[in-house]
């Protein structure tokens, strides 16, 4: 199953990793760990995260005040935004 992110979603995540890393060295790279995890977790159970539209279903980014809101197709999953 591939993940696609909207550009808006792909611009939230890459400027959180980058604002974390100018606050602690290492700290971006520890967030981007945890998004990519919680995409991996997604792609094996997308149907397991609370929904929050009819259509949008949120996962909580372990150890960081984040979740990416997502929806999932047969075939990808859909990235519509990191949300803080």
């Amino acid at each position: 199953m591939n993940v696609r992110f909207y550009k808006a979603a792909q611009k939230e995540f890459d400027s959180a990793v980058e604002y974390d890393e100018t606050q602690l060295s290492g700290l971006g790279s520890r967030y981007r760990h945890e998004v990519l995890d919680c995409l991996a977790r997604i792609k094996l159970f997308p149907d397991s995260y609370s929904l929050i539209s009819k259509r949008a279903r949120r996962c909580l980014v372990s150890k960081f005040p984040y979740g990416i809101i997502y929806q999932a197709t047969s075939d990808e999953i859909i990235v519509v935004a990191v949300a803080h």
